[in-house]
């Protein structure tokens, strides 16, 4: 028996049997249950499953006439809106292969998702394209795009009838691009809205892919070289899209902030693919904006929120936080980075609600642990999800260790990926057979406790070795996010000519603390929260900790540019 059977919900089997039909099916059904129900909700227009579904198959006839067929990868790169979830769902219709592309990448790096999936028709959105183009324009001719599908954000609502709560100011600039922009490339060009507009002149096959087929090709960066593209079929999508539903309690009554990127893997798969099987309503934000989001789940009775703990300790720290009404959620959580144990308290002290953290990958389909939400641990990834035997190994000898001791975590379950795409050496090095199982080693450190949740230490590689003391900075980021001046941390290490290394703390303080506290202060109170080999020899006061598209804190560029500046003093 499991570590973790006693805080199994007694109301969960620990295996499921995910349907055995494509991702498309799920919309397919949906759309015949509730064909008038709300599925989405952007800036104030909703759309209707039956809508949505007819959308993604009038879009699927376009680009079976742009020449894509069953098994061709289709790039897919913008941030949330309706679009996102269509052009998903009409690259499924024809069982080709979604390429999810992260819309903070810039020219130099869209090459690399045109050529290493050998794309030839993308989608994107007005305010990216220039770049996608210029990407293709580079390319030498027999590997560019043949076709740029663009669309508007103003193809999907009307700029006029939206309140300023739902679109700040902020955003116009490049939620609202003017049309008059011509964007030059080699291969040829479509108008969202004039191929919607269009008669279909192609008959639509029906959909043959099953669970094994290829269905998402989502890209995951590593310590070295270029993202490597994760083969997810139908079937390891499925088992996480319904295994995300039960977990939560999903019923089609659910309403959902989606502010996750839906490029990412949690906000394709526990967000937009768990709704769209359950039936219930999905309300999209396109990008973070902390008043935005207390207003639309206010205005939208938001149930289901998960997201980022950046995104929480943002949004608690609005001044205008006692204008929102968050009393209509039952259910926050999310992953990514450990919620800090004083912000979960302030959840649980003011709106009753236990953050539910969790741990998955773009290999793992999101989730492979996430907490019982009737027994959640604080900074804890939780436990196996549903189908999932991972453990801890000696990452040198692969060896299980016992409970306590610190090592990687692997993991082997159905919603694990079927390897690196064109990657066959790095496919191998990341699985190993125990037991009669393949086991994937996800690269991360962590440990068990005598319960059977599990613990993040950090990335094996994430380490700082000061006079031979191991500091974790996970750990001490969590133990600084207690001070009350500090709103975010990054622990990041800086050369020490005695240590070796040492420890060096990026902080961002909370607006009320700013010019009140300085760096003494914060080593000072580290002095006495913490060992002595863990506090921060150095801390530096930022506005901003940079972030990836997804909300996580990018700590690695961070402690690139601390190696940098040590090694050429004089740009210090």
């Amino acid at each position: 028996m499991s570590a973790h059977a006693a805080v199994w919900p007694a109301r969960l089997p620990a295996r499921i049997t995910p349907p055995a039909t494509s991702l498309w099916t799920n919309l397919a059904i949906s759309a015949l249950r509730y064909p008038g129900k709300a599925a989405l909700v952007f800036m104030d227009r909703v759309w209707t499953f039956s809508e949505l579904k007819l959308s993604a198959e009038r879009l699927a006839g376009h680009l079976a006439g742009l020449g894509v067929q069953s098994g061709d990868r289709v790039a897919l790169n913008m941030q949330n809106c309706p679009q996102w979830v269509i052009a998903h769902f009409a690259i499924l219709r024809l069982d080709a292969v979604v390429v999810p592309v992260n819309p903070m990448n810039r020219a130099e790096e869209l090459k690399h998702y045109i050529i290493d999936p050998d794309t030839r028709v993308a989608l994107t959105t007005a305010d990216l394209a220039a770049d996608l183009a210029q990407a293709s324009n580079a390319l030498p001719p027999e590997q560019r795009l043949k076709h740029l599908v663009i669309t508007h954000f103003t193809d999907v609502f009307d700029p006029e009838v939206v309140t300023s709560d739902d679109l700040p100011e902020t955003w116009r600039a490049w939620l609202l691009p003017k049309r008059e922009s011509p964007v030059l490339m080699s291969g040829q060009v479509h108008d969202w809205s004039d191929l919607m507009s269009q008669s279909q002149t192609i008959k639509l096959p029906a959909p043959q892919a099953g669970p094994d087929d290829l269905a998402v090709l989502p890209y995951t960066s590593g310590t070295t070289g270029l993202p490597k593209g994760c083969m997810h079929t139908h079937g390891t999508l499925m088992h996480n899209a319904m295994a995300s539903g039960l977990w939560g309690s999903g019923t089609p009554e659910n309403v959902t902030l989606c502010v996750v990127p839906m490029f990412h893997i949690t906000g394709m798969v526990s967000l937009m693919h768990t709704n769209i099987l359950l039936g219930s309503c999905l309300v999209i934000m396109p990008r973070w904006d902390r008043d935005v989001a207390g207003h639309l789940i206010s205005k939208w009775r938001v149930t289901h929120w998960t997201n980022i703990p950046t995104m929480v300790i943002d949004l608690l720290g609005s001044p205008r936080l006692d204008r929102y009404d968050l009393t209509s959620l039952v259910y926050i959580g999310g992953g990514g980075a450990a919620m800090p144990e004083a912000v979960a308290q302030r959840l649980i002290d003011l709106f009753g609600l236990r953050y539910v953290e969790g741990y998955g990958l773009t290999e793992t389909a999101a989730p492979s642990h996430t907490n019982p939400p009737d027994a959640p641990k604080k900074q804890c990834l939780g436990i196996p999800f549903m189908s999932v035997d991972s453990r801890i190994v000696d990452p040198d000898t692969l060896l299980e260790l016992p409970a306590g001791e610190s090592g990687e975590i692997v993991i082997s379950g159905p919603q694990v990926f079927k390897g690196y795409w064109k990657r066959p050496e790095a496919t191998a090095a990341a699985f190993f057979e125990r037991d009669g199982k393949s086991f994937f080693r996800s690269g991360d450190m962590g440990r068990v406790d005598d319960e059977g949740y599990f613990f993040m230490t950090d990335r094996l590689k994430r380490m700082i070795n000061a006079s031979g003391f191991k500091v974790w900075p996970a750990e001490v980021e969590a133990l600084m996010f207690r001070h009350p001046a500090i709103q975010e941390a990054c622990i990041i290490a800086t050369r020490d000519a005695y240590r070796g290394e040492s420890v060096k703390a990026v902080v961002v303080l909370r607006p009320d603390s700013k010019d009140k506290v300085t760096a003494q202060d914060i080593m000072d109170w580290c002095r006495e929260n913490m060992a002595v080999y863990k506090i921060p020899r150095t801390v530096s006061f930022v506005d901003a900790l940079p972030k990836s598209g997804s909300g996580k804190v990018m700590w690695r560029a961070l402690q690139e540019a601390e190696l940098a500046s040590t090694n050429n003093p004089s740009q210090s």
